[in-house]
């Protein structure tokens, strides 16, 4: 009987210690993943260059843009196309970016106009009536980076929402107009900001 407890005893001893280097290897591991893991995330992200998490590749040493109001050089469109394009860019710039909006002398200096209004019958049917209307509108914008000049342009940006041929532009203009705008801000943001 004593024989059966010591073996017993010895048994169970020697699965403690196998139970303790399992969960010992298993730290061990767990540690090593870790490790692993946020070595090449550093490396990852190091190796990418300037880089921010809001996706701008803007260089630290920039601190604050200036855009200008943008003049409506073209006929038609809403009296305050251009004041809603120019609060637009502000306000994207403030939210994405730790720039700082100032009135002039902006590291980065953005201006231009509003180009074009239009009105266009697209989809033509088969009785040579449109079976789509499009709203376009297309800014010129000028971008200046008195830090790299390499990153200056003078470029068109344009976009467009189309609506159904038997609904009148005034029905759909206030619906149309800010999703227009919103986009045409993201594309010179991205060309600005995040060199795309």
């Amino acid at each position: 009987m004593k024989n059966r407890v010591k073996n017993y005893d010895g048994v169970a001893r020697r699965s403690r210690i196998d139970s303790y280097e399992l969960k010992l290897n298993r730290s061990r591991i767990r540690r090593l993943f870790l490790l692993f893991l946020t070595l090449s995330s550093s490396l990852l992200i190091s190796s990418c260059g300037i880089y921010s998490f809001t996706g701008t590749t803007l260089s630290p040493d920039l601190k604050s843009i200036t855009i200008t109001n943008f003049a409506m050089q073209t006929a038609g469109g809403p009296a305050n196309l251009a004041i809603n394009l120019n609060e637009r860019l502000k306000e994207y710039y403030q939210r994405y970016t730790s720039l700082k909006v100032v009135p002039s002398g902006g590291d980065l200096v953005l201006e231009g106009s509003i180009t074009g209004y239009d009105l266009l019958a697209i989809a033509p049917t088969a009785q040579d009536q449109a079976g789509l209307n499009r709203l376009q509108i297309t800014v010129q914008a000028r971008f200046v980076n008195s830090k790299d000049e390499s990153k200056n342009f003078d470029q068109s940006f344009s976009f467009y929402q189309d609506f159904p041929q038997n609904q009148t532009l005034d029905q759909n203009e206030s619906r149309l107009v800010p999703k227009i705008l919103d986009q045409i801000v993201l594309d010179i943001f991205n060309k600005t900001a995040a060199d795309w």
